[in-house]
C-alpha cells in the first residue's frame, strides 16, 4: 500500500477525462417502476462483492462531481417503453452529475448512458450475463465496456470483459499475464483475489501502475498504522532527546572531574617544586 498523500497525487493523475452529460439529473419519472415486483435475493458472496466494489469506486471517484456510480437499480434506455430496462449490479456513468441520487437512471433525460457495467454471475442469470447482456449493454444501450465475474470461490473462476472498438464492433478484452483486464474508459485495471476467510473471489480495481484502491476498512487501517508509526517516531525522538540530555549531563560531570584532577595534579607539582 502507498502513502495516502502519494495516492492522492496518483488519483488526480489517473482520473479519466470525459465530457459532461447533455441532460440533467433526474431522480424519478412517474410511470417507470423503480422496484422489482419479484426481487431476487443476493447471496452473501454477491453482497460482499457488490458492496466492496461499489464502495471502492464511489470513494475513488468521490472528488469528481460528474461521475455517477449506480448499484442494482433500473436503467431505462428507451423513452416511453418501460420494458427496455436493465438492473446491473454496478455501473458507472462518466459525465452524469453525482447528485442527487436517483431511484432509476433514465438515459434520455440525463443525456448520457452508462459507460461501464458490472455483473456478478449467479446460477439464475449467468447465461444471460454472458450472452444477451453483452448485446444489450454495448449495442442497445451504447455502453463502452462490460465486465462479468464469478465471486463464489466454490465455482470455477470466470472474469471476462467486452468493449466497443472505434468502429463500433464488440470485442472481448484480452487479459494480461496475471489475468487482469484493463478498463480504458475508467483508466483502471481489475483483478480478482481469493478471500479465504469469506470464500469470496473478490474483484478489485487498481491504478494503471498497480496501486490498489483501498476499501474503507483498509483505509482506516492505513491511517491507524500511519498514526502509530508517527507516535512511535515521536516516542523515539523523545527518548533520543532524553538520552542526549543524559549524555550531556554525564559529559559535563566528566569535564568537572577531569578539571578537578588537573587542579589536584597542578597542586602536587607545585609542592614538589617548592621542596
Amino acid at each position: 500500500m502507498k502513502p495516502l498523500n502519494d495516492f492522492a497525487l496518483k488519483q488526480r493523475k489517473y482520473l479519466p477525462t470525459f465530457t459532461k452529460a447533455t441532460g440533467k439529473p433526474t431522480v424519478y419519472i412517474p410511470g417507470y417502476p423503480y422496484e422489482d415486483e419479484h426481487p431476487m435475493p443476493a447471496t452473501g458472496f454477491h453482497g460482499e462483492q457488490i458492496n466492496i466494489l461499489y464502495e471502492q469506486l464511489s470513494s475513488y471517484f468521490a472528488t469528481h462531481t460528474h461521475i455517477y456510480v449506480g448499484v442494482d437499480n433500473f436503467i431505462y434506455y428507451r423513452e416511453g417503453d418501460t420494458t427496455k430496462s436493465v438492473a446491473p449490479d454496478i455501473y458507472v456513468v462518466l459525465g452524469a452529475a453525482k447528485f442527487p441520487l436517483r431511484r432509476s437512471f433514465y438515459t434520455w433525460a440525463e443525456g448520457a448512458v452508462p459507460t461501464v457495467l458490472f455483473e456478478f454471475l449467479s446460477d439464475s442469470t449467468a447465461d444471460e450475463d454472458r450472452e444477451e447482456k453483452v448485446q444489450i449493454y454495448l449495442r442497445d444501450i451504447g455502453a463502452q465496456e462490460y465486465f462479468i465475474h464469478q465471486p463464489e470461490m466454490e465455482k470455477p473462476a470466470e472474469f471476462r470483459g467486452w468493449r466497443r472498438d472505434p468502429s463500433g464492433a464488440i470485442v472481448e478484452m484480452p487479459a494480461d499475464a496475471r489475468g487482469d483486464l484493463f478498463s480504458e474508459s475508467l483508466n483502471l485495471s481489475f483483478r480478482w483475489t481469493d478471500q479465504h476467510h469469506s470464500h469470496v473471489r473478490l474483484l478489485r480495481p487498481y491504478l494503471p501502475d498497480g496501486t490498489p484502491i483501498t476499501t474503507a476498512i483498509e483505509e482506516r487501517n492505513l491511517r491507524a498504522a500511519a498514526k502509530m508509526r508517527a507516535e512511535e517516531a515521536e516516542v523515539r525522538a523523545e527518548e533520543a532527546e532524553v538520552r542526549a540530555e543524559e549524555a550531556e549531563v554525564r559529559a559535563a560531570a566528566e569535564a568537572r572531574r577531569r578539571q578537578a584532577l588537573e587542579l589536584e595534579l597542578e597542586q602536587l607539582r607545585r609542592r614538589l617544586t617548592d621542596r
